[in-house]
């Protein structure tokens, strides 16, 4: 009975899943193309991340209160619980999304989004060191293949750039060096995600607005001596912003619970190779809106990030079982 119960939950659980991946792909592939025109140049960093935070707090409390599970959800809550399981992962996304932040201002989209899938050979070695989730050999060449497309990208978008000096350097900078030291702490906090949820049984939701608070309050501490700071108390919090501002902040917002639910649902691995088929849309959206083409070094490193997904799919690690 109870094996019956199982299977028949499966299905609901795998469309789950699909529905929840298919989402996060349409707003990470969409994402960089919106945050280069909605967002103007002026607009203090620090300020559209604390909003995004804020965006995120107020979407999951509305989902918390449509499912009607506020009494048990905070019934359980505790602060050393919301620390053990939120804080380190919060305060590492805050430092992600402002390092993403300055990467998008300084790469074309799919550049920016071909190198950000470097994080998934960080989520693999963390979630392998929190969780001893193993890789298959098959599985490690394709993250391997991976890296090989982000390395080909990086010295493609450092020549391509014209023989300026200072634009390569620029693009170095604050450009790749930013987009890969986020796809570091992506993979560290995405297995720390991973891990609360199924060792430490956390709501997604609940994570959700434990990590933004805690993100808030480190972004807002952190103004006290940085330069956003300072531009925030000469000019204001909302510098710069338009009403459209907003609308790259909100799919941010959204983009946060989706891949909350995708890590508790289907692991921080596959949550990447979901986001890795976002590049599909950022191709697409950039010929259709830019009327830009991939470049060589693009057309020559999408191939490789494709097959690895191809590979990491078909060859999963298998628990090989002792005969009795």
């Amino acid at each position: 009975m109870a094996a019956s119960k199982a299977r028949a939950a499966r299905p609901s659980s795998e469309r789950r899943v699909l529905f929840y991946s298919l989402l996060l792909a349409l707003q990470y592939g969409a994402q960089p193309l919106i945050s280069k025109r909605f967002v103007r140049q002026e607009v203090i960093v620090t300020s559209s991340v604390v909003a995004c935070e804020a965006a995120k707090i107020l979407c999951a409390f509305l989902l918390i209160a449509k499912e009607g599970s506020w009494k048990k959800i905070f019934k359980e809550w505790t602060l050393v619980g919301a620390l053990t399981a939120s804080g380190l992962p919060a305060a590492i996304y805050a430092l992600q999304n402002s390092l993403l932040q300055i990467s998008y201002r300084n790469l074309d989209s799919l550049t920016f989004s071909i190198l950000n899938q470097t994080k998934l050979l960080f989520t693999a070695f963390f979630t392998y060191v929190l969780l001893r989730q193993k890789q298959s050999v098959q599985q490690i060449g394709a993250l391997c293949l991976l890296i090989i497309a982000a390395v080909l990208l990086s010295v493609g978008e450092g020549t391509s750039k014209g023989s300026s000096k200072s634009n390569t350097d620029d693009t170095l900078f604050y450009g790749i060096i930013p987009v890969l030291v986020a796809s570091v702490l992506s993979g560290l906090a995405s297995s720390l995600c991973q891990w609360a949820s199924q060792v430490k049984k956390h709501s997604s939701y609940l994570m959700t607005i434990e990590m933004s608070v805690v993100g808030c309050l480190c972004l807002l501490a952190s103004t006290f001596k940085s330069p956003d700071g300072e531009m925030i108390r000469r000019h204001g919090f909302f510098y710069g912003w338009t009403p459209l501002t907003w609308v790259p902040v909100i799919a941010n917002a959204v983009g946060g619970i989706l891949v909350g639910l995708v890590t508790s649902y289907a692991g921080g691995v596959r949550k990447g190779f979901v986001i890795v088929s976002a590049l599909l849309v950022t191709a697409l959206l950039q010929f259709i809106f830019d009327g830009k083409p991939p470049s060589l070094y693009c057309l020559a490193a999408l191939p490789l990030v494709v097959v690895s997904i191809s590979i990491y799919q078909k060859y999963p690690y298998r628990i090989k079982k002792k005969e009795e």
